[in-house]
């Protein structure tokens, strides 16, 4: 009924590696079942499409299952694509394309998918219970360490050094003031004030790093300290301050230098749409794609606004997602695998996923045609049953298994009883003899 291929272990040497449990590929044979049309896409790891000729076959997860569902349900299929091999979404006219579109127009009775499932897209086909949830993220080439010139400048931002910097040139202009009018108290010549109180201020925070001299007690330093004290007052203040500043700078900065940090660019969507170096792309006709079009707040919107084109799927395009030619928005399932494929080509990791999901929990299931037969008789398949089916419906009789507790506790009391009397009879029957 079925033709199966299974994939012999790979021989390298001597050494046979490590056995993986056999993927089957299933392609359509002649019978007197009934034959259904059934629409196939690639979804790696669910779904492996291949193409010979006319004839598709399928290997991975579903393949398992519409094996299944064919031997269960009784029937044969003839596995059928669509030209642009898209999921589907709704045109302008209201009508939809991709595997959705064959189903909306029931020329196929199911799709493999499995599919992303929304309100939407259930006006158009019903879908099997959901088997699988998935996490959408974002998957783009793994960030490395960088080279920083600018680097020197990272143990304070921007606003600390403007504020130091409005610091110092108010410093400045305090200090000639005072300087000048300390001389004019004093009846001092005083010449270049400013000039020199510019360079009070930059040796006051030149020595914030060093020693921390009051009053201009050290010869070396009273040559370029105010000559009065209220000038003094104002330098040994900045000279406080420029020593923490200065203190936390060297500190901050030495232990930049050794620990070098890898800087995370993109780990959410709006860490995605607020930078211009790396491009992203959305799977055509996907339940993302379609999400992203009808957004309408912003970051969100910006996302779809700024696509720079569609993929197939992220598998399809990992080398180019692995090369930073762009980043894409898929579920963290097909992201493991693409990961596990660069590992296992490479010796390497070339992608990384956001910590961040995009959408969480999609439910994935089969798709049917509307009003189809065999999606009831589908769904009462175990494999596709949640586990809360199982139960039966109704009130029904206890058997001796729910309340084999209760009369397990019975025959211990009994059994205690038993015993707490035959002590009592023997100590009875010591102390008459």
């Amino acid at each position: 009924m079925y033709s199966k291929t299974f994939q012999q272990p790979q021989q390298t040497g001597k050494r046979t590696l490590r056995k993986r449990r056999p993927e089957r590929s299933y392609m359509m044979t002649s019978t007197t079942s009934p034959s259904l049309r059934v629409a196939v896409a690639e979804w790696v790891p669910w779904t492996k499409v291949t193409q010979a000729n006319t004839s598709l076959s399928i290997a991975g997860p579903m393949a398992n299952l519409l094996f299944i569902l064919a031997s269960r349900l009784g029937f044969e299929y003839k596995l059928v694509t669509t030209p642009d091999g898209v999921w589907g979404a709704p045109d302008a006219n209201g009508t939809w394309n991709g595997l959705l579109g064959l189903l909306q127009r029931q020329e196929v009775e199911a799709s493999l998918g499995p599919f992303g499932v929304t309100h939407q897209r259930e006006q158009v086909c019903d879908f099997s219970y959901p088997f699988h949830s998935v996490n959408m993220a974002i998957l783009m080439i793994r960030p490395t360490m960088q080279s920083d010139v600018a680097g020197f400048l990272l143990p304070f931002t921007y606003v600390v050094w403007l504020l130091t910097l409005v610091s110092l040139v108010a410093m400045v202009v305090v200090m000639a003031r005072v300087a000048t009018a300390e001389a004019s108290l004093y009846n001092t010549r005083n010449s270049n004030s400013m000039a020199k109180a510019a360079i009070w201020g930059l040796k006051a925070f030149h020595s914030g790093s060093g020693v921390f001299t009051v009053w201009g007690k050290c010869a070396a330093c009273s040559e370029w300290l105010p000559p009065h004290d209220a000038g003094r007052v104002l330098v040994t203040t900045w000279l406080l301050a420029s020593l923490v500043f200065m203190s936390s700078y060297s500190g901050i900065l030495t232990a930049m230098l050794t620990v070098p940090r890898v800087t995370i660019p993109i780990d959410s969507l709006a860490d995605l749409v607020a930078q211009n170096d790396l491009p992203w792309r959305l799977e055509a006709g996907s339940m993302m794609f379609q999400y992203f079009q009808e957004a309408e707040d912003g970051v969100r919107r910006k996302v779809f606004r700024g696509i720079s084109g569609t993929i197939p799927d992220c598998y399809a395009a990992r080398e180019d997602i692995a090369t930073g030619v762009y980043a894409a928005i898929c579920d963290r399932t097909t992201m493991r695998k693409a990961m596990s494929w660069d590992f296992s080509t490479s010796g390497q990791c070339h992608l990384y996923m956001s910590r961040e999901d995009v959408y969480t929990n999609v439910p994935v299931a089969m798709a049917f045609r509307i009003n189809s037969t065999y999606r009831a008789q589908a769904d009462q398949i175990q494999c596709l049953r949640p586990p809360a089916a199982d139960r039966s419906e109704g009130i029904a009789a206890l058997d001796i298994e729910a309340l084999a507790g209760c009369f397990l506790v019975l025959a211990g009391g009994l059994a205690a009883a038993t015993l707490a009397f035959l002590v009592e009879a023997m100590g009875s029957w010591c102390c008459s003899s």
